[in-house]
């Protein structure tokens, strides 16, 4: 199976990477993070990953530069460069180092999809033959394909999915479009059929209801992890969308 390191100076970032694709379903076994070059280097030396999604600037330091020194190894992992920046320079630059793309942030999902596919097949000789494709272009709360979506709506759940564990909220998405939070919340509920708030709610409740199960974490760890520093707030949240209590679901007695 095929092992993944992704690099971001910005934890929430991480996150929504590591969430952004059903990366288990592209045959993503060990999913590795870091927040700098310097450990990046380290980790492709140390892991070897077969692909490897760095943030083109790190702090002062470039990735593409770590990525130079990685090839002089001779190290077969395939690269992918993500950025807020989109002067040519960068892209430049990432392609003479042989990077397979070049992705703006925020990074689109169908993009990175078609990114990882192509990387698959071309440079690994695997397959997405057994890729149930229509559940991964599926929003999991709302049932329905991204395509069926707008570009707005879209942008805001992919907002929603790289920041939950912010305090994001409907105001803040609305002044970055630079639009009325109230107009811009009737649109979201027109076409979703569920208000901004009741969205963030049940994408927060099914990433800890991911974390509970498949981990023995701490809930309020988990808690705090999915965007909740009210322990109590996040208990009747939780009780509300899955009518039993988070141990209950782990099935402690």
């Amino acid at each position: 199976m095929y092992k993944l390191l992704i690099m971001d100076d910005e934890p929430q970032i991480l996150e929504g990477m590591k969430r952004i694709l059903d990366w288990e379903q592209y045959g993503f076994s060990q999913i590795e993070t870091c927040e700098s070059t310097e450990v990046a280097i380290s980790k492709v030396v140390e892991l070897l990953p077969d692909v490897a999604i760095f943030d083109v600037c790190v702090g002062n330091n470039l990735s593409y530069e770590a990525i130079h020194k990685l090839n002089e190894l001779h190290i077969s992992t395939k690269y992918v460069i993500m950025s807020g920046y989109s002067e040519f320079k960068y892209a430049q630059e990432a392609l003479r180092c042989g990077v397979k793309d070049y992705l703006l942030k925020p990074v689109e999902r169908t993009k990175l999809q078609q990114v990882i596919e192509k990387i698959i097949i071309e440079d690994l000789g695997g397959t997405i033959g057994n890729i149930n494709n229509e559940r991964l272009n599926k929003d999991p709360v709302l049932g329905v394909s991204y395509d069926s979506l707008s570009k707005l709506v879209n942008r805001i759940l992919l907002m929603i999915k790289t920041e939950s564990t912010q305090n994001i909220t409907l105001k803040s998405v609305a002044e970055r479009f630079q639009m009325n939070s109230t107009y811009l919340g009737q649109l979201f509920l027109k076409e979703t059929k569920m208000k901004f708030s009741e969205y963030l709610m049940a994408h927060r409740m099914l990433l800890a209801q991911e974390r509970i199960q498949s981990s023995h974490e701490k809930i309020s760890n988990i808690a705090l992890s999915v965007g909740y520093n009210n322990l109590n707030y996040f208990y009747t949240h939780f009780h509300s969308f899955f009518g039993k209590s988070p141990s209950d679901l782990r099935g402690k007695k």
